[in-house]
């Protein structure tokens, strides 16, 4: 019997919105104690062989160059490139489990139609995926500090403020590629695509690894639309000590947007489709 069905039994109504909520996670919780070996290399090792490539090998050529320092504003490249591969961990792997795993709660393992079939609402089951992004993106980022810490990384406690500005920036990219996820039928080429034009376009032009003010003027406001731009300023300059308050407030506005937004138009869609 699931936890629903039982909540339901003892206590002879249906969970509440948040029980619901919380109930979803727990069943996200239970398979990922089981089976987060196989997360691994996306969710930790690829950040860190990031980190690696660009903030060690690639840094050691530029760290000195004449452009660099005026770049990151005196600060080591490896200190400077950290906070932003915190915030490309969190859209990466947010954007990982908004796709194949969502479309397999509707179709392949159809776990979402056995959710509904109990008390739980379908807008629950959307809202409760994306609670257990934010968990899931902020323990992955937790060992991610752990580790640029002991490669000299992290220069201030301000890299506490730059975790809580990747995970918003995971679920303002999660919530939008949830309701994405839930209008397919199969996976086609559009999680392909998704990830070689949204994805790592976003990583590499979103200010991650230079400045955006080096690319084309024409290119850059395509930068301002990511969400990962957004999310890297704010940690950046948290980890940097550099607040610009109403800089700050403007990113994280934008990214609440995308979440509300977003996870408005995920319940939507997940109710139309499993609702009988």
């Amino acid at each position: 019997m699931s936890a629903p069905d039982l909540v339901a039994r003892s206590t002879g109504r249906a969970p509440g919105a948040v029980r619901g909520v919380l109930l979803v996670v727990e069943h996200a919780w239970v398979w990922y104690r089981r089976n987060w070996r196989a997360t691994v290399v996306s969710s930790v090792l690829q950040p860190l062989l990031f980190l690696l490539a660009f903030g060690i090998g690639f840094g050691s050529l530029v760290q000195g160059g004449a452009g660099t320092a005026a770049a990151t504003g005196g600060v080591g490249y490896l200190v400077w490139l950290a906070p932003a591969l915190l915030a490309v961990s969190a859209v990466q792997t947010a954007a990982f489990e908004s796709s194949y795993p969502v479309l397999s709660g509707f179709k392949w393992q159809r776990h979402y139609h056995g959710m509904t079939a109990g008390p739980v609402s379908p807008a629950q089951v959307a809202l409760g995926h994306l609670a257990w992004v934010a968990i899931k993106t902020a323990g992955s980022g937790a060992v991610y500090i752990g580790v640029i810490a002991v490669f000299g990384g992290v220069e201030s406690a301000g890299i506490v403020v730059s975790l809580f500005a990747a995970v918003l920036t995971g679920v303002a990219m999660a919530a939008p590629v949830t309701a994405f996820s839930a209008t397919l039928e199969s996976e086609g080429a559009a999680f392909s695509v998704l990830f070689r034009f949204v994805v790592i376009p976003m990583t590499l032009f979103s200010g991650t690894f230079f400045p955006v003010d080096r690319l084309p003027d024409w290119v850059q406001p395509v930068a301002w639309v990511s969400p990962l731009w957004h999310g890297t300023e704010v940690a950046r300059a948290a980890a940097l000590d550099r607040w610009q308050p109403l800089a700050a407030l403007g990113h994280i506005a934008y990214l609440l947007v995308l979440v509300v937004l977003g996870a408005a138009l995920a319940a939507r869609l997940y109710t139309r489709r499993l609702q009988p």
